[in-house]
C-alpha cells in the first residue's frame, strides 16, 4: 500500500505502535530476542528523560561552573571551557559535555565530557585528546589568504566538488591527532558531484601551510519511499487551510524545494488536511513520508532515550522534499537543522523512508552530542550510528508496510536488482563495506568502514550464526569463528545511545568505541553483567580487541 495521509492533525501514524520507538519493530520468528524488555526497571546508570527547561538549568549550572570545572580537572592557565552537552543518569550522576578554547582560539579535537556524582565530585573524564594544549604563539606565519587558496586548491583535487568557494578562514588549535599546533581552519563551500551540497573543513598548519586534515560537514546517506501505507501526521491550521507543521514535535516543518538546490522552500500546504495520493506524481506524497519519518524518529528518541528533540532541547528540525532533479540521495545539514530528500531516479522514488529519515536525522543527534568527525574511523563510527539508529527507528515503528529489519535502505533499489543499501549481518554483501576491523580501516569511506560497528551492532543484538527475524534470513559471522549470544536489540540500543552521549569525543575511534560502550554497559547493567561481556565478546567478533 502507498502512502496516504487522512484527516487527523497532531497524531501518531495509523499502525504505528506509539511506545518504545526506534525504526527496528516487529516479531522475531527465531534467533535471539530483540523484543525490548519494558517491564525491567531502568538501571541506575540509565539517563533520565530531561524537560527542555530542566536541561536548560542544568546547562545554565554548568556553565556558571565552568571555570571552577576546569581548575578541578587540571586544565591550564590559557583554557576555558564552553558547554555543549548534558545527561543525566537516575542515580544522580551527570555527564556534561565541553569544547575547549586556548588563548581564545577554538581546540578542535579538545572536547571533552566531565562526568560528575551527585555529590558535586568528579569521577572521571572523557577526552578526546590526552596532550597538553599548549602551543607557542597564536601568530600565525601563514597568511589567511594563503590558507583560503590551498583549502579551495585541496577541494579542486579531492575530486569531491563541481564548484568550490573558501570562507575566510578561522585561527584554532588543531589538537585531534598529533601534537597540538596553531593551524587556519577553512570552510569550502560547493557542489558535490552528485549535486549534495559542500562543506568541506580544511585544517593547516598555520607555521607551514601543511594540510593537517579534511572533513565533509554535509553527511548523507541514501532510502527510499512511499511504502508506509495510510498514516497520520502532525499539522495544523493555518492562515488559509492547513500547514505541514507538526507543534506537538517542536514545530518539525516540511518545506516543498520544487526541484531548487537551495533556499528554505515553501511551507507544504492543503486545503482540506487529506494529504497526498501515495504516488510520487503528487508533490505531497513525498511531503507526507518526510513528516512521518521525522515524527517516528522524533517519538523514538523521547520515548526510548529521554531526548526531546534532535538537540534535546525540544525543538524540532526542518524537512526539505523535491531537492534538485533526480537527485538518488538525501542529507543532513547541521548548519540549517533540516533534512533534504531528493526525489531518485528520474524524479519517480523520493529518498524518504522511514530508516532513511531516521539515519538522516540522528547525524544530527550525532552533532549534538559527540560530534563525531565526518572522516577516517570517527566517520565511520558516525555513519553506523545513523544506520543503527535507522534501523532501530523501523523495528519500533511496527508498520506493517515496512518492518523492521537490519537491511539499510532495503526500499530504495538503488542497486536495480532489489538489494538493499547496506547489510548489518554481513556488511561485506555489499561489496564494499567491512565486516572486520583492520589497520586500514581509516583510510576506507566513512559508508563502508560503518560496517564494523553496524556489524558488531547485529552481533551484540542477535548474535552469530544463521536465523530469521521477520521473514529475512541473516547469517553473521564472527572475525575469529567464536560465536556470540545476543542481548537483544532493546538492550543494544540503549548502550549505544549512552556510550555516543555520554563517552565518545570528536575523534572516538573503533577503540575508544569499544572502551565507551563497555563503560555504558557497566553503567546501566554492571561490570559483571550479561551485558558487560556481550560487549566484549560483540566487539572482539569484529576484531576490535
Amino acid at each position: 500500500m502507498t502512502p496516504h495521509i487522512s484527516r487527523k492533525r497532531s497524531t501518531l501514524a495509523i499502525a504505528t505502535a506509539v511506545a518504545a520507538g526506534a525504526l527496528l519493530a516487529g516479531t522475531l520468528a527465531t534467533g535471539a530476542s530483540a523484543q525490548p524488555d519494558q517491564a525491567a526497571a531502568a538501571p541506575a546508570g540509565a539517563p533520565i528523560a530531561l524537560s527542555s527547561t530542566a536541561r536548560a538549568g542544568l546547562l545554565q549550572d554548568a556553565n556558571a561552573d565552568k571555570a571552577a570545572t576546569a581548575e578541578k580537572i587540571g586544565l591550564g592557565a590559557k583554557e576555558k571551557l564552553v558547554v555543549r552537552d548534558v545527561v543525566k543518569d537516575r542515580d544522580g550522576t551527570t555527564h556534561t559535555r565541553y569544547e575547549r578554547t586556548y588563548d581564545g582560539l577554538p581546540v578542535l579535537g579538545g572536547d571533552l565530557v566531565v562526568h560528575t556524582a551527585k555529590s558535586g565530585s568528579v569521577k572521571s573524564v572523557t577526552k578526546a585528546t590526552k596532550a597538553t594544549i599548549k602551543v607557542a604563539s597564536t601568530s600565525a606565519k601563514v597568511a589567511a589568504t594563503s590558507a583560503a587558496k590551498s583549502a579551495e586548491s585541496t577541494a579542486a583535487k579531492s575530486g569531491d566538488t563541481k564548484r568550490a568557494d573558501a570562507q575566510a578562514p578561522r585561527k584554532v588549535v588543531w589538537a585531534a591527532s598529533g601534537k597540538p599546533v596553531l593551524a587556519h581552519e577553512t570552510v569550502v563551500t560547493g557542489v558535490q558531484k552528485d549535486g549534495t551540497p559542500s562543506k568541506l573543513h580544511v585544517i593547516t598548519d598555520a607555521a607551514t601551510g601543511k594540510k593537517l586534515f579534511q572533513y565533509q560537514a554535509i553527511e548523507n546517506g541514501a532510502g527510499h519511499s512511499q511504502y508506509s501505507g495510510d498514516v497520520e501526521i502532525g499539522s495544523k491550521k493555518g492562515s488559509s487551510g492547513f500547514d505541514l507543521t507538526d507543534d506537538s514535535r517542536g514545530g518539525h516543518s516540511t518545506f516543498d524545494l520544487n526541484h531548487a538546490q537551495s533556499g528554505e522552500g515553501k511551507l507544504v500546504t492543503d486545503d482540506d488536511d487529506t494529504w497526498g495520493t501515495g504516488k510520487a506524481d503528487d508533490p505531497q506524497t513525498a511531503a507526507v513520508d518526510a513528516a512521518y519519518g521525522a515524527q517516528l524518529t522524533w517519538d523514538y528518541y523521547k520515548t526510548v532515550h529521554g531526548r526531546e528533540g534532535i538537540k534535546g532541547d525540544g525543538k524540532g528540525a526542518t524537512s526539505r522534499v523535491h531537492y534538485g532533479k533526480s537527485y538518488v540521495n538525501a542529507f543532513w545539514d547541521d548548519s540549517c537543522f533540516c533534512m533534504t530528500y531528493g526525489d531518485g531516479e528520474g524524479d519517480k522514488k523520493p529518498l524518504t523512508s522511514i530508516d532513511v529519515a531516521a539515519h538522516e536525522m540522528s547525524h544530527g543527534v550525532t552533532a549534538a552530542t559527540a560530534n563525531l568527525e565526518y572522516s577516517g574511523e570517527s566517520g565511520g563510527l558516525n555513519e553506523a550510528t545513523s544506520d543503527i539508529f535507522g534501523a532501530s527507528v523501523e523495528f519500533n515503528a511496527k508498520n506493517a508496510e515496512d518492518t523492521g529489519d537490519y537491511l539499510i535502505g532495503e526500499e530504495i533499489d538503488i542497486n536495480g536488482d532489489g538489494s538493499p543499501l547496506r547489510y548489518m549481518d554481513k556488511p561485506s554483501k555489499d561489496g564494499n563495506s567491512l565486516d572486520n576491523w583492520s589497520a586500514d580501516a581509516g583510510n576506507v569511506d566513512v559508508h563502508y568502514s560503518s560496517g564494523i560497528a553496524n556489524h558488531f551492532f547485529y552481533l551484540l543484538s542477535e548474535g552469530s550464526g544463521a536465523k530469521e527475524i521477520n521473514g529475512v534470513k541473516y547469517d553473521s559471522p564472527t572475525a575469529d569463528g567464536s560465536k556470540v549470544e545476543g542481548i537483544g536489540r532493546d538492550k543494544a540500543e540503549k548502550i549505544w545511545f549512552k556510550a555516543l552521549t555520554s563517552y565518545f569525543t570528536t575523534t572516538t575511534d573503533y577503540k575508544a568505541a569499544r572502551e565507551g560502550t563497555l563503560s555504558a554497559a557497566k553503567d546501566l547493567y554492571g561490570a559483571d553483567s550479561a551485558e558487560y561481556k556481550g560487549v566484549d565478546a560483540a566487539w572482539a567478533g569484529v576484531n576490535v580487541k
